[in-house]
């Protein structure tokens, strides 16, 4: 993976995942951090891989290890928008949210669904862009700054736990759901 990225593995860590758990992973795209939690939870745990785009998840599916195929399931929804997920109330030990929120519209819709499905005292781990960088990442407007991930969430109900490096140009947040 290119230095200038994330470490998908390493900060899935973060979240402090164990065998037989059950994840989300909203907006998981190409599944990089669907994956790292798969090998994490393994063959007792599950990890649902949402998106909105339909061919970004087949694509997923198709590029998943076979030894990870009956770990993640891929779910076909708008995470933001309440019962977007189609995941059932407090079914999940934790939600990870990757490069997804500069492009988030519905905020509220998103906090509420993630609020939903999560457990109490589950955990919510937020990586995102810390800035534009020349083309790399989301254009300056939309950049989610760490400061207002962080109050975006608490404003939500959430409770932070502690903020980590994800990496040269990304901020990791980890969050307990209330």
């Amino acid at each position: 993976m290119n230095a200038s990225f994330s470490s998908p593995r390493e900060n899935v860590l973060h979240l402090g995942l164990r065998e037989g758990m059950k994840v989300g992973d909203f907006g998981a795209g190409s599944g990089h951090y669907a994956r790292a939690a798969a090998a994490i939870v393994g063959y007792d745990g599950k990890v649902y891989a949402i998106d909105v785009q339909e061919n970004i998840l087949k694509h997923l599916k198709l590029n998943t290890h076979f030894s990870h195929h009956s770990i993640i399931d891929t779910v076909w929804g708008d995470i933001e928008k309440l019962g977007g997920t189609h995941l059932r109330d407090a079914s999940l030990d934790a939600a990870i949210l990757a490069n997804v929120l500069f492009q988030i519209e519905n905020r509220d819709g998103l906090i509420g669904e993630i609020r939903r499905v999560l457990k109490l005292g589950g955990k919510l781990m937020v990586i995102d862009w810390a800035g534009s960088y020349g083309g790399m990442g989301p254009a300056p407007e939309q950049v989610v700054t760490e400061h207002s991930a962080e109050e975006l969430f608490i404003n939500g109900g959430f409770h932070k736990v502690k903020s980590f490096r994800a990496g040269p140009h990304h901020y990791g947040i980890i969050f307990t759901a209330p």
